[in-house]
């Protein structure tokens, strides 16, 4: 009968006990909180976080497309603040040269048989090279990092004489496609093509379930990836594909990036595709379109 009683008077006492520590303990107790919020910030501040959370390198190349039966040639190039970049680049048969910017994770020989299909099904030049960090590539990976790299791989395939310049087309996917939006946004294009992509890394964050919502961990993370605030400054065509079933990237994010995207511009969703297999899953579809959009007659670029 004496139960709730004797459960208030503990109460109270664990109360009383905590008032009475002594100021050294409060304070410490102060210090340790502070410190736990300043090495978030730390974390945040040296993008520790986002080399855990957003990129996942891989060094080894264990493929080139040689081994897929495909002719190409090894590329070295410089960005602008020396960081030396790895490439390869696939001579095809027609005059339009695809700059191919890969996802988060490994490097490029993960995209041989895709770099295959490519430039036999569409007669493509296809350029994809490593961002900093990844493959052999030197440096270590940043959002700044990856933009001055697709900046020095443009500018690289600009400079080869069997390259047509007006004739060179972005080709991003899920990552990569803010790279792309980042580049398109202030170097015209013949087109833009962005395929699996998300809006921003907060979009993200906030899409993954409740527990972010409450837990903001995208103010945690030092990348924004915002493709959704840049998409509108990008004058050249453009052309979103996502997998209808990609349980990695909400498609409804695609939508959105289509949504505010200036015209022209072109919407396809790849039925039964996932977030990595849109080129296996699409078919003959999926090339057909990509193709009919690569051949549209688009206006130039508008000089800048």
């Amino acid at each position: 009968m004496n139960g709730g009683q004797d459960t208030r008077q503990r109460t109270a006492s664990v109360k009383r006990a905590f008032l009475r520590l002594p100021l050294t303990a409060l304070t410490a107790i102060a210090a340790a909180l502070a410190l736990s919020f300043a090495l978030l910030f730390a974390l945040r501040e040296s993008r520790m976080l986002d080399k855990h959370i957003i990129f996942f390198p891989d060094k080894e190349i264990t493929q080139t497309p040689a081994d897929a039966g495909l002719r190409y040639e090894d590329i070295s190039f410089s960005a602008a603040d020396g960081t030396r970049l790895h490439g390869w680049f696939a001579p095809g048969t027609g005059a339009d040269t695809l700059l191919w910017f890969h996802g988060n994770a490994g490097n490029i020989g993960y995209r041989v048989n895709n770099i295959l299909m490519l430039n036999r099904r569409l007669g493509l030049n296809v350029f994809i090279f490593d961002y900093r960090g990844y493959g052999n590539s030197e440096g270590s990976p940043s959002e700044r990092g990856m933009y001055a790299d697709a900046d020095a791989a443009l500018t690289y395939l600009q400079s080869r004489a069997d390259v047509d310049a007006s004739r060179i087309i972005l080709f991003g996917r899920s990552l990569g496609c803010a790279v792309a939006v980042e580049t398109a946004m202030r170097r015209p294009v013949k087109a833009v093509i962005l395929e699996a992509p998300f809006t921003s890394i907060k979009g993200m964050a906030q899409s993954t379930g409740p527990l972010t919502r409450l837990v903001p961990i995208h103010w945690l993370i030092k990348s924004k990836f915002d493709s959704l605030s840049k998409i509108g400054g990008v004058q050249s065509p453009v052309m979103v594909l996502h997998g209808d079933e990609d349980a990695t990237v909400p498609i409804a994010m695609a939508r959105s990036l289509y949504a505010a995207a200036n015209e022209p511009k072109r919407f396809y969703a790849i039925h039964g595709a996932d977030h990595n297999d849109t080129y296996l899953a699409g078919g003959d579809a999926y090339f057909a379109a990509l193709q009919d959009f690569i051949q549209a007659p688009h206006p130039p670029p508008p000089a800048k």
